[in-house]
């Protein structure tokens, strides 16, 4: 059998890409604070204040940007929508809980899991059915995006 060749990504995909590499620290911060016995409290502080900078505006990118170009029926699309209101829910329950270490593992599992979902199955669709000149619109639209600082954050807990 011959090894499958990795899928060259459009420029615009690989914006979401880098998202998505923060977001997996995210996960690995979530898993490594609760491995460190952190207190979930503080945790989840830094998960709200994650997903209200980055991963709200990404899932708003991505619905706007990308998912309206495909089918409002198809089930890729309709699997990452879904995966995205899913971990809007468990973060605003976050928000009420925020001492629920159970609710922040369910956060890292989901997201994890969506953001494998995206890169191995969803954008490779993406990338073959969005024409290349909608592809580089949608590139400049996210060029020169920044990401917060990681080391502005007040207590990275998961240093320690």
């Amino acid at each position: 059998m011959k090894p499958t060749q990795p899928i060259k990504r459009n420029e615009a995909i690989v914006e979401f890409s880098r998202d998505h590499h923060y977001s997996l620290l995210l996960v690995w911060k979530i898993r490594e604070g609760i491995k460190k016995t952190i207190t979930p409290e503080r945790i989840s502080n830094y998960v709200l204040h994650f997903y209200e900078t980055e991963l709200s505006p990404h899932f708003q990118n991505e619905e706007n940007l990308l998912f309206n170009k495909i089918a409002i029926d198809n089930n890729l699309r309709n699997t990452a929508e879904a995966d995205h209101a899913a971990i809007g829910r468990l973060v605003a329950t976050l928000q009420k809980n925020p001492s629920d270490q159970k609710l922040l593992l369910q956060i890292a599992d989901l997201l994890e899991k969506h953001i494998r979902f995206e890169e191995r199955q969803l954008f490779n669709y993406l990338q073959e059915t969005i024409p290349e000149n909608e592809m580089a619109a949608i590139a400049l639209q996210l060029k020169d995006r920044e990401h917060e600082d990681e080391s502005a954050w007040p207590d990275p807990f998961w240093k320690k």
